[in-house]
């Protein structure tokens, strides 16, 4: 008798499971249409996601979806993203627009956020000036988790022994209320905690001491998948807490050639590890509609290898959205072809290097979101880079028409060559 009820059991769920998937295969997929809100024009290749299902539109901005979830997520590059709830899905007229948008970012550091003059100090310019998104650290740059992270390996590395953003939810509805662009900083393969906490995937010298950089700190091991998915981890937490953007830095190799690694130290390994980790992270984000973006070095502009450290142009540009290259002046110590004192020529340095980048890579300049320097010299003459010089990047990346740009100070400390601009067009960010 229990075996019957068994196969009457067994042949019901059977029976269920085809009804479920035979009306899912009557079910109409989702059609619709994507265009610019100011120009009425269709954005072509505008992403529309609905689960882990993900398309792109067409010349003519139209899609076609069918997949599992709730709403639409929608974004193209320039524009800001959107999340259509289902419920509202008209399918007899479903016209979608996205309103142009260019981020130009100031920078909070770890620190920088909790402190509520620093803080503060951005937010009056963004109210006065041009600027109009925060890029905010969200793991800083000694491996610090500045939020209260519910990831168990964050706790037990000490990662979260200091929170400097006591509610991520409500700054982020904070922020958003002010017309802010969000941007969560994750610093990745530069990680004390992780690799002091957790030795076995420590960076190790030949001698097999834990290797240690410049400033003293460890690094974990770039192929390890464990070390991939805690950061992959952390920034699925910010893109649940509405972040418009995640943004890794240190995604790459240290630049020394004293760590031993577990497979050759070959361009080839260092390039499948860096991309690998930005592609596993892109499948991850997919459910999110959330942008993603890269910090990579100045010369990756100009070097056709990955320059040492797992980065290069052309893999990259195929797992990023934007890729942030960081075209201070001062990190260009070799200067470029015509300019071997980069700090006395900061226009120059910021627009022949995109102008590279974008020949080399075959990308829209909409691709590229550079970040600028705003802090004193440190590699050649020690120089304060005040208004002349920043306007003069700013100016250059605008010239090019990069999707808009970011400046940097490890102080936070902005103002000079910012201008007092109203928001119009594609300065507006309305979340």
């Amino acid at each position: 008798m229990k075996s019957l009820n068994r196969r009457v059991s067994l042949l019901f769920l059977l029976l269920l499971w085809s009804i479920s998937n035979s009306v899912s295969a009557l079910t109409p997929p989702y059609v619709g249409t994507v265009l610019d809100a100011e120009t009425r024009k269709p954005i072509e290749n505008a992403f529309v996601t609905l689960g882990a299902t993900v398309v792109r539109t067409d010349p003519n901005g139209r899609f076609t979806i069918d997949g599992r979830g709730e709403q639409l997520g929608i974004r193209a590059y320039g524009h800001v993203r959107r999340e259509i709830p289902l419920v509202n899905f008209n399918r007899d007229r479903s016209v979608f627009t996205l309103s142009p948008f260019i981020p130009k970012a100031l920078y909070l550091s770890f620190y920088g956020v909790g402190d509520k003059r620093l803080r503060q100090s951005a937010l009056g310019l963004i109210q006065h000036t041009q600027v109009n998104a925060l890029v905010i650290d969200l793991k800083g740059d000694r491996g610090d988790v500045s939020f209260k992270s519910v990831i168990p390996l964050a706790t037990q590395i000490g990662a979260r022994k200091i929170t400097t953003i006591k509610d991520i939810d409500a700054l982020v509805n904070e922020l958003h209320a002010r017309g802010i662009y969000l941007i969560g900083r994750i610093v990745v393969f530069k990680d004390d905690p992780l690799a002091k906490a957790r030795p076995d995937l420590a960076l190790r010298t030949a001698e097999g001491a834990i290797w240690k950089d410049r400033e003293g700190l460890s690094w974990p091991d770039p192929f390890n998948k464990t070390v991939w998915n805690y950061n992959i981890d952390l920034a699925e937490e910010a893109a649940r807490a509405g972040f418009d953007e995640i943004q890794f830095d240190y995604v790459r190799f240290p630049d020394s050639m004293e760590p031993v690694y577990p497979v050759p130290n070959t361009e080839e390994n260092r390039v499948e590890a860096i991309t690998g980790f930005l592609a596993s992270a892109r499948k991850r984000l997919v459910p999110y509609n959330v942008f993603l973006a890269a910090d990579i070095f100045g010369y990756v502009a100009w070097n056709t290898d990955d320059t040492h450290i797992g980065q290069k142009l052309q893999n990259l540009a195929e797992v990023l959205d934007y890729l942030s290259l960081m075209l201070y002046p001062s990190g260009f110590k070799f200067g470029i072809p015509g300019y071997l004192d980069p700090v006395q020529h900061p226009r120059e340095i910021v627009l022949l290097s995109l102008e590279r980048a974008q020949q080399r890579s075959g990308l829209p300049a909409l691709r590229f979101r550079p970040w600028l320097q705003a802090f004193r010299d440190y590699a050649f003459d020690r120089r304060w880079f005040r208004t002349p010089q920043i306007r003069a990047q700013i100016e250059a990346a605008e010239h090019f028409g990069s999707d808009g740009w970011m400046l940097w100070n490890p102080h936070n400390l902005y103002g000079d060559g910012l201008q007092d601009q109203p928001n119009s067009g594609r300065n507006v960010f309305t979340p």
